[in-house]
């Protein structure tokens, strides 16, 4: 058995693909980035008056990821909790790494959180779908009760 999920909170995707698709009491997430849903605006992000990124805040961004993710594991009949592996893209590893790996023990790490397992790499470049490069992504998969 295998379900489409779209959530009704997490940003719109950005080619032809559900936000998750669950096979048995897996499910698992498709990539997740931190634009919020209704905008292709990219949360920490400063622009100059040409529209050019000029900035970003990867704080921003994980926090706005994480929020993501909640809303399609909430949506899918899920919860945080169950998350059982996360597999982070970086495009910037020696800029970013330090304060995503702080922000991601917050949200994973410690007690009443999934824990799950992780990897982490660093890609040249990810989709944006908006008006500037975003600097983190997560596919993330989880279990259904």
């Amino acid at each position: 058995m295998s379900d489409r999920i779209q959530s009704s909170r997490a940003p719109e995707a950005v080619g032809a693909y559900p936000h998750a698709r669950r096979v048995g009491n897996l499910l698992f997430l498709s990539g997740v980035g931190p634009r919020q849903r209704g905008t292709k605006d990219i949360p920490g992000v400063t622009l100059d008056d040409a529209g050019k990124m000029i900035d970003y805040d990867v704080e921003a961004q994980c926090r706005s990821c994480f929020d993501n993710i909640r809303a399609v594991l909430e949506d899918a009949g899920s919860k945080w909790e169950n998350i059982v592996d996360v597999l982070a893209f970086l495009t910037d590893m020696p800029r970013d790494f330090d304060v995503y790996n702080r922000v991601y023990a917050e949200y994973f790490a410690g007690e009443g959180n999934p824990n799950p397992a992780r990897t982490t790499i660093e890609i040249s470049r990810l989709p944006q779908g908006g008006n500037a490069p975003i600097a983190v992504e997560l596919k993330v998969i989880a279990t259904i009760d």
